[in-house]
């Protein structure tokens, strides 16, 4: 209904009202209504924690010589995680299908797309014959680990950052891409970067390495806490936080969901994704790398990096170098 209909009821009240009045009606006129008009902020998403940074900051991370050295591809086809996903016919696949660009479900064909989904492709191409033989396991951030420890994937792609504190839990890859913490916020916000997120509301993913960062870096903002770097982006349209803060390779995916939103300031650290594997799982560890070095060589890289990344994140990225421990 429009608003001009909405006062025809008051308009025909009034006129009613002087017509009885004009019939010898002596009762005084009701009172103005004091009622003051409420306005409901929109619910945070599901599992959205707030905490004050202060409170608890996270111990230091453990130091290790080089945390993305992994095994030596030796051409091993066989061993017991290999063999039992040949068994099974299938890999299982620990992703996020809300991080646009590296694992997002198309909204056209329903199917999961994205540079971290093909990187998985080539792994089940390499090892079965045929990369659709994926079974992916929704996960979230915080969970990553636990589904590792447990087995219940063989792989974890998920823009993983390799690190010394996760290495004493789970194997690693190889690094596949490199990322840099940055922030995202909106156009106009004044917030240029970390200095100006004192005071400020921040959102990040629990679990995920960007968190401690903020914790440890800028203690004085307010941190709210949610599974999805997708619940993130809600949070900042709704200006329940200020900006959003993680790598600069998932906040591109998040600017090209909103255009109004920006990418600012320098970067904050350089992070080094890989492919989580659970710990003593070598035959499997040697196999991805083996999978990883092939697509440095034969342009697979290249190509995966240029239909999903280089429009956000420039032309000019290479695949990082591998390094081993043996």
């Amino acid at each position: 209904m429009s608003s001009r209909r909405r006062l025809l009821p008051a308009a025909f009240a009034m006129f009613a009202l002087a017509f009885t009045a004009g019939c010898g009606d002596t009762s005084p006129p009701p009172a103005p209504s004091t009622r003051v008009p409420s306005y409901i902020e929109p619910p945070l998403p599901s599992g959205a924690i707030a905490a004050q940074t202060h409170s608890s900051l996270p111990p230091d991370e453990p130091a290790c010589s080089d945390p993305t050295a992994s095994l030596r591809p030796n051409g091993t086809r066989t061993g017991p995680d290999l063999d039992a996903i040949r068994t099974r016919g299938r890999l299982i696949v620990g992703l996020d299908p809300g991080s646009n660009l590296f694992s997002f479900r198309d909204p056209t064909t329903g199917t999961l797309d994205g540079f971290d989904v093909d990187i998985a492709k080539e792994i089940a191409r390499d090892l079965l014959g045929n990369p659709n033989a994926i079974e992916y396991r929704i996960l979230g951030s915080a969970d990553r680990e636990r589904a590792l420890q447990e087995r219940t994937v063989d792989v974890v792609v998920k823009t993983m950052t390799i690190n010394c504190e996760r290495r004493q839990r789970v194997s690693f890859s190889t690094s596949y891409l490199e990322a840099h913490q940055r922030v995202l916020t909106v156009h106009g916000s004044g917030i240029g970067g970390l200095n100006d997120l004192a005071g400020k509301r921040v959102c990040v993913v629990r679990g995920t390495t960007s968190l401690d960062r903020i914790r440890r870096e800028q203690p004085a903002a307010s941190i709210l806490t949610v599974p999805s770097w997708a619940d993130c982006l809600v949070v900042l349209q709704q200006r329940q936080v200020d900006a959003v803060s993680t790598d600069d390779t998932v906040l591109a995916g998040l600017a090209v969901q909103d255009p109004l939103t920006e990418v600012v300031g320098p970067n904050l650290s350089t992070e080094q994704y890989g492919i989580g594997m659970p710990k003593g799982a070598d035959d499997l560890v040697r196999f991805v790398n083996g999978v990883l070095e092939r697509i440095r060589s034969d342009g697979t890289w290249n190509r995966l990096y240029t239909e999903w990344l280089a429009d956000e994140l420039g032309q000019a990225a290479v695949p990082p170098p591998a390094r081993y421990q043996d």
